[in-house]
C-alpha cells in the first residue's frame, strides 16, 4: 500500500506521521512530501519523535512536485493550508483524507512550551494515524 503524507513544510506534521505508520508496519510504502518544503526537519520533531524511540534525524523534506505523478493508495493532508493548496495528481489517488492538526512550530514562548507543543501534537498525531492505519490498512488487508 502506497501512502503520502501532506503539509506544507513537510518539517514535523508530516514527518511524523510518515515515521508512525512506518513504524507501525514497515511494509508500507509511506513517503512525505510539502507545498513549499522547509530546508530542514525542525529539531524539536526530531527531539520529541527520539523519545518515542523512533529516529527521524535523517529525513530531509521534499517537494509533493516529485510524487504527483505516482499512484498512491491514500493522499493524506495533515495541515489546512496544504488541504487548499493539494496539487493535482496524475498519478490515480484512490482517495484523498485531512486529519489536521495544529503547527507545533507555529507556538511562541519559552523552549519548555514548544517542547510541549511538539509533544502533545505528536501524540494527537500517534493517535490518529494509529486509527488511520487500524480501519483504513489492517481492515483492507483482512478484507474488510
Amino acid at each position: 500500500m502506497r501512502i503520502l503524507i501532506l503539509c506544507t513544510g513537510n518539517s514535523c506534521r508530516s514527518q511524523m506521521a510518515e515515521a508512525f505508520l512506518k513504524h507501525f508496519n514497515p511494509a508500507l510504502e509511506v513517503e512525505s512530501a510539502g507545498t513549499e518544503p522547509a530546508a530542514t526537519v525542525h529539531p524539536l520533531a526530531v527531539e520529541v519523535m527520539a523519545e518515542k524511540h523512533i529516529d527521524i534525524s535523517q529525513a530531509r523534506p521534499k517537494s509533493v512536485a516529485i510524487f504527483t505523478h505516482l499512484p498512491f493508495h491514500y493522499v493524506i493532508t495533515v495541515c489546512d493550508n496544504a488541504r487548499e493548496s493539494c496539487p493535482v495528481f496524475l498519478g490515480e489517488v484512490k482517495q484523498e483524507l485531512h486529519i489536521g492538526f495544529d503547527d507545533p512550530a507555529a507556538v511562541e514562548g519559552t523552549e519548555e512550551e514548544k517542547l510541549a507543543a511538539f509533544r502533545r501534537v505528536r501524540d494527537e498525531i500517534h493517535e490518529a494515524f494509529k486509527k488511520f492505519y487500524l480501519e483504513h490498512v489492517v481492515q483492507r488487508e483482512q478484507g474488510n
